[in-house]
């Protein structure tokens, strides 16, 4: 892609990335969001609110996270690796960025209770902390197999006085934990504010948890600089939802010499349900078209008659039909690239992190480490590279034990 035609790092108005975004939602949303939209511009726009977040990012939840060179990984794969380490953050992973941001704007719309959904757990996990931080009430929906096999993050959540409600529908993972927490904001959209973890849903969301996430990038880019006097090659994170990916790569949209990568669940094959990859065309995979997901337009996996698809992968926070629709416009434009790792090669990968490192990832952040593991036989010694290990694997030592 020239420099011309590098697309637009905002949406438009009506919250468009090219033809992807929008808001398709019931009637009886169309209100909360237009509330919701007034009040983040107002927030962006006042410095009190951002002096307010910072001082949270910086003293409750531990910003900035280092930029750390991973020098034997860097050894063993032979291009220059570094590592941002929002791992290291509180609650263990990149989610408490936005989550203290949104619980801000609760409080700034009156809002008395929060309302979110979860996959890993680690969404919840920082909605609840960010709830009993700020003196909010909260909900959490959770799929029933995701509580399942993330028991240390349900605990956790309830620890910090949340309510966790388990979900038996469907596939009982994060799409049906989402269409639950969007049915208790139907329903108290006058008391609740419903704290979207990932750049997904109606607009304002996708925008507004980018923008809550950007200082991921925005750090990474004077960190990279300082460390090594250039910018980044590569920049490889992962995506489910895409809140981590984007928020590394948001800052280095317009610099066309930066490479992007996202990785996504390839699971246990390349069958209709088997994994969860929407935008990898190496995938293999037919099922993904354009559609609308619980309030935006974007790729969605489907089956041949247009139903959104099982998936299956052994993370939770990557196990979802649908992206976040600057994702999918990213890769429609070839801005950025995305490909689909498999459960053995993330579990793979958890290892050598692990052994080279010292650094347990989560399961998420390991796929994004092993197609890093995959691509470097192809890249040059000095390449620069940035892997975003977006959270720490803490809550996946159930899982993993059952493998390594």
């Amino acid at each position: 892609m020239s420099a011309t035609t590098r697309p637009s790092v905002t949406p438009d108005a009506r919250g468009r990335y090219g033809p992807f975004g929008g808001r398709y939602v019931p009637e009886t949303l169309v209100a909360p969001l237009e509330e919701l939209e007034t009040a983040y511009a107002a927030a962006q726009a006042d410095p009190k609110f951002h002096a307010e977040l910072n001082a949270l990012l910086r003293d409750f939840a531990g910003r900035p996270t280092p930029l750390q060179f991973a020098s034997r990984l860097s050894q063993q794969l032979g291009p220059r690796v570094y590592l941002k380490r929002e791992d290291l953050l509180h609650t263990g992973a990149h989610k408490i960025n936005n989550a203290l941001g949104q619980g801000l704007l609760a409080l700034r719309m009156g809002k008395k209770r929060v309302i979110a959904e979860t996959g890993a757990g680690q969404h919840g996990v920082a909605s609840a902390t960010v709830a009993a931080r700020l003196g909010l009430e909260c909900t959490v929906y959770m799929g029933t197999e995701d509580m399942e096999r993330q028991k240390l993050n349900v605990f956790r959540m309830r620890l910090l006085g949340a309510e966790v409600v388990g979900v038996d529908a469907g596939s009982k993972t994060l799409k049906d934990a989402i269409n639950e927490a969007m049915r208790d904001w139907v329903t108290n959209v006058a008391s609740s504010h419903y704290l979207l973890g990932s750049v997904l849903g109606a607009h304002p969301y996708p925008q507004m948890v980018r923008d809550f996430q950007k200082i991921i990038g925005e750090e990474a880019r004077a960190q990279i600089l300082e460390a090594e006097g250039r910018l980044p090659d590569l920049l490889i994170a992962c995506v489910g939802g895409g809140s981590n990916a984007i928020g590394l790569f948001y800052d280095f949209i317009r610099d066309a010499s930066v490479k992007m990568l996202g990785v996504e669940a390839g699971g246990r094959g390349k069958g209709l349900g088997e994994h969860a990859a929407r935008l990898a065309a190496e995938s293999g995979f037919g099922g993904a078209r354009p559609g609308v997901l619980q309030g935006t337009y974007t790729y969605i996996l489907q089956s041949l008659d247009g139903q959104v698809a099982a998936t299956h992968s052994i993370s939770a926070g990557l196990d979802y039909p649908g992206v976040g629709p600057e994702h999918a416009w990213l890769a429609q434009q070839g801005r950025a690239e995305y490909a689909a790792i498999g459960d053995d090669e993330a579990i793979a990968a958890a290892k050598t992190l692990a052994r080279t490192e010292g650094i347990i990832p989560a399961l998420e952040s390991a796929h994004a480490g092993a197609e890093l593991i995959r691509r470097a036989p192809q890249m040059k010694k000095d390449t620069l590279v940035i892997l975003n290990v977006s959270g720490r694997g803490d809550k996946d030592m159930e899982t993993l034990s059952r493998y390594v």
